[in-house]
Parts: C-alpha cells; sequence; structure tokens
C-alpha cells in the first residue's frame, strides 16, 4: 500500500515499519484460523503430577541453589479496576434511592451481583475507608448504600474505578489494608529472593506510573522491615512499537478525523517485548490481580518452588545435552538418547521422516529442538473458572506441541474440537516460572520464538464508525508458542483471581477469617 509522508512520519514516531503494517493488514485480509486442537493434555499425557515427597525433593532442589541465581518476578500490572466495578457504575446509573426502595430495585432488575455485594459489604478491605468519608450523610440504608458506590467510585470520591487493579486495597488486617501490589512483594520475600533482595518488574500503565512508585514508598518499607527483604523494583510501559494498525471494514487502514492513522494497543501478548528486556536466569510470571493473604502465602510460595525446582531439574539435562550437541565426536547412540529426552521429558515431537536424515541433519534438528526458552506452567483443576487450559494443538504445518489456548480460539460451531474443550481437566491460572538462558547463559531473544498467526480479531468502533483491531498473540499464548512447555498441577488455593468487586468477598481474601488455604 501506498504511504503518505505524514503516515511515514507517524510510523516513525511509533517505532513501527511498513513492513509490519503491511503485514498486519494482511492479517486482516486472510483472517486468524482458528487452533485446531488434537487433545486436551491431562495427568500423565502433557501433565504433570507430583506426589508430595516429589514435590519436597523439587523445593529442596531450588532452595539449594536459590542463592546462586538471579531471580525476577515479572508481573502484568497494567490493567484498570473499572471492568471489576462494570456492576457498580450501572447501579448508580439505575438506582435512584430517593424514588425507589433498594429492594424494589433488586425486584426490578434481578441484580443478584448488587444484593451479593451488599449481603457482605462489611467484610471489603475498604469498607470503613468508604464509611468514614460519608459518615453523616446517610439519611436512610438505602440512600447510604447509594453513597457509599458513588464515594467508592466518582472523581471527587475515591475513584476507585480509575485506579490500576494493582493499588486497590484487597485485604484488610487488623493493622492495615493491603494492596495487591504489596502482597506481591510479600510473596517475593519467599521465593524470588536472593541474599536478602528481591527484584521485580511491573508492567503498568503510564497514567499510573506516580502511583505505584507512591505506594512502593510506603509498602515497599513496609513489607522490607516485616520480612527483612530489600527490594528492587522496576516498571516499564507497554510500547508504542507493539500497537496495531486498525482497519475498517474492507480491511484498508482505518482513519482519523484529521487523517492520522489508528493504531490500538497490541493487547498483553505486546508484553513479549518488554519480558524480552528483562535480564535474569529464572522468571517468575503471574498477574497482578492473583494474590493471597499472608494466612495462605506460604502455600503459593512452595508451589512456585516446585515449578522452579523443576525447570531447574530440567535445565541441567537440557544443557548438558546442548553442549554435547556441539561436538563433533557424538554419537548416534547420544543422539537417540537426547531425542528420547526431548520427546518424553519436554513433549517435543519429531516427524516420521527423522530417522531417515543425516547425522548432520539430525543434529541441527536437535539443536532448534533443544536450543529454546523454557517455560513450566502451574495447571488447575477446572472447577469452572474463566481462563484457557492446557491442549495438544497441530498447527498449520502438522506440528505437534503443548500450547495454552483460550476459547476464543477454538471453533465452536466444531463438534469434534468442542468435544475436545470439554474433556480438559485444567485450566491456565496464568502461573509460569520460564527459564530464558541457553547453555551458555546467553539470553534467548524471546521475539524469535513467538508465532505471529495466534492473534485475535475483534470489532470495535471508534466516533460511531466500525472498525478491525488485531491484538497480538497473548502472552502466554502464541507469544510463547515455540517455548519448550511444561505443565504441571498446581493446588486450586494457589489461584485467587478479583475479576469483579464481589471476588474481593470470598474467604480466600479475608484476612481476618477462616478460608481455604
Amino acid at each position: 500500500m501506498l504511504f503518505s509522508e505524514k503516515d511515514v512520519r507517524q510510523l516513525s514516531v511509533k517505532g513501527i515499519s511498513k513492513e509490519r503494517v503491511e503485514d498486519q493488514i494482511e492479517t486482516f485480509r486472510e483472517g486468524i484460523p482458528f487452533v485446531h486442537l488434537d487433545k486436551a493434555a491431562v495427568v500423565d499425557d502433557g501433565l504433570l503430577r507430583f506426589s508430595e515427597m516429589e514435590k519436597e525433593g523439587l523445593i529442596q532442589k531450588f532452595e539449594q541453589r536459590q542463592s546462586k541465581l538471579a531471580l525476577l518476578k515479572f508481573t502484568p500490572a497494567s490493567g484498570a479496576a473499572s471492568r471489576m466495578f462494570k456492576g457498580l457504575f450501572n447501579f448508580l446509573e439505575t438506582f435512584d434511592p430517593h424514588n425507589e426502595r433498594f429492594d424494589a430495585y433488586l425486584d426490578r432488575t434481578e441484580n443478584n451481583a448488587v444484593r451479593a455485594f451488599f449481603e457482605e459489604w462489611h467484610n471489603l478491605p475498604f469498607y470503613e475507608i468508604v464509611q468514614t468519608r460519608i459518615a453523616g450523610k446517610t439519611a436512610s440504608p438505602d440512600i447510604e448504600k447509594y453513597l457509599f458506590v458513588q464515594e467508592m467510585l466518582s472523581e471527587k470520591g475515591l475513584d476507585y474505578g480509575f485506579y490500576p487493579k494493582g493499588l486497590l486495597p484487597f485485604h484488610r488486617y487488623s493493622d492495615h489494608v493491603a494492596t495487591a501490589f504489596e502482597e506481591h512483594l510479600k510473596e517475593a520475600s519467599l521465593y524470588a529472593e536472593t541474599g536478602g533482595v528481591a527484584k521485580l518488574h511491573f508492567t503498568i500503565s503510564p497514567q499510573h506510573d506516580t502511583m505505584f512508585r507512591d505506594e512502593f514508598s510506603i509498602a515497599g518499607n513496609w513489607v522490607s522491615t516485616e520480612t527483612g527483604t530489600t527490594f528492587e523494583v522496576d516498571y516499564s510501559f507497554q510500547k508504542p512499537s507493539t500497537d496495531t494498525i486498525a482497519v475498517d471494514l474492507d480491511n484498508r487502514p482505518f482513519r482519523n478525523a484529521d487523517g492520522s492513522l489508528l493504531f490500538r494497543p497490541g493487547g498483553h501478548g505486546a508484553l513479549i517485548a518488554n519480558l524480552n528486556e528483562q535480564e535474569a536466569d529464572i522468571v517468575f510470571i503471574k498477574n497482578i490481580d492473583n494474590v493471597v493473604t499472608s494466612r495462605s502465602v506460604e502455600t503459593v510460595a512452595n508451589s512456585k518452588k516446585v515449578l522452579a525446582g523443576l525447570l531447574l531439574q530440567v535445565q541441567d539435562r537440557v544443557f548438558d545435552f546442548a553442549g554435547q550437541l556441539e561436538r563433533s565426536d557424538i554419537s548416534v547412540e547420544r543422539l537417540e538418547e537426547i531425542r528420547t529426552f526431548l520427546e518424553k521429558e519436554l513433549n517435543v515431537r519429531f516427524s516420521d521422516s527423522f530417522q531417515s536424515f543425516s547425522l548432520s541433519q539430525q543434529v541441527r534438528v536437535l539443536q532448534d529442538k533443544i536450543n529454546r526458552p523454557i517455560r513450566v506452567c502451574g495447571m488447575v483443576k477446572n472447577e469452572g473458572e474463566p481462563g484457557g487450559g492446557p491442549f495438544w494443538v497441530t498447527d498449520t504445518n502438522d506440528r505437534i506441541s503443548l500450547q495454552i489456548v483460550e476459547s476464543a480460539q477454538i471453533d465452536m460451531d466444531n463438534e469434534k474440537q468442542v468435544a475436545i474443550l470439554r474433556a480438559s481437566t485444567h485450566f491456565n491460572p496464568v502461573d509460569l516460572v520460564c527459564g530464558i538462558r541457553n547453555h551458555k547463559g546467553e539470553k534467548y531473544d524471546l521475539l524469535q520464538y513467538l508465532d505471529a498467526k495466534l492473534g485475535f480479531i475483534s470489532s470495535k468502533t471508534k466516533e460511531g464508525r466500525e472498525l478491525k483491531a488485531l491484538e497480538l498473540p497473548g502472552l502466554w499464548n502464541g507469544a510463547m508458542a515455540f517455548w519448550n512447555t511444561l505443565f504441571v498441577e498446581v493446588p486450586v488455593g494457589t489461584f485467587n483471581p478479583v475479576k469483579t468487586v464481589n471476588d474481593l468477598l470470598r474467604p480466600s481474601h479475608q484476612a481476618q477469617r477462616g478460608g481455604p488455604v
């Protein structure tokens, strides 16, 4: 396509090449095919389950080497809390306490989420904060409920709807209220600490930068004193160069009223560029809203250590074999041993013609298969929570591999594919432990191991005009498509996401009352 001089300047400022834009437009034209599920990854077929004794051994392996490792906790934290409060924003718009009783509102709307919210609102971590601010203004119980939500969400109030999710009050302890950010610091002190120092990296939105730094100046000191750990925290933003072009319904670049090209954020898959800039032997990845109270944090930490111990155990053999593959005198027997290891331990699949390859060809294939970043992914038993899951997938080149697949990637009109989806026993809680260095200690270029064809196309509108948007391959989906992958069952109690405000009322988020560990 032809770009104007103005277009070229705009691309230059964003750091996006013309070729990249053209590739994205071609993706719109071709469409993104559904993922082809081969079968669900289940225990003993793509998914590992360890005994308590095996877990203890893996924890010990990690702890024995922890002091010599460069560790990093990487936390996507750019999400705003507005989605958490969607139902309560609607409540403010549809309930008038001066002209309708609250019970009548519930009968009229059948809004069970609002009903549940007010049945236990006294257990919210910010209940006392809000009540203090509206004290003396509540003429009736119904008006109190309205003012409570208004104070929570309005710009003139606490403005929680604008907050990044990581800085909302999550847990109320006897002496203070903790944010999700603070809870991540506590976690890091237990499994991401080396020599008394824990390093964390948060990907955030630019408008929340000052808020996070202010929170760290307070919570960092508090948690450091409590845990005896020094924290090194840094931040990054989603890069403008990872934005994607929007197109109209005819797949032509969508232009703003001023004639400029419209670009949109590429989704969390864009964060592979941020991850690619990190330097560490082991990277722990977990979403900002998946935290537990101090009562349960040791269970979470031990689960992380199991995953990290497995990574080290596998890496020891990977690094040894990678070194052997560089020797000119490697034997046929050793090549077969390496191939078997890749198949049995790393779930790698080879073409039927591999055995007919020459010795040098086999070496090259094995080097390609073994010299890749490794991800060990915790998987939770499926109990109805949202999220993708672990599957064996066949790609367009007939290569079979383990992948994390979202339901949006599956053809729900294909009965066989839906049957495989329903046969899945576990789902993805976003609980990854990653090895991003090779046997020489060199960091992989992670951008070389993504599948650009595993993005998402969605329909949007701007200024009343319809458009199509492109979301990059998900951070733990297509952005890691060509990593070596291990799936491991982890305890259900390690997964406690907060997708709506009512999730904060779950026992697992109640610091002052009992709940599952």
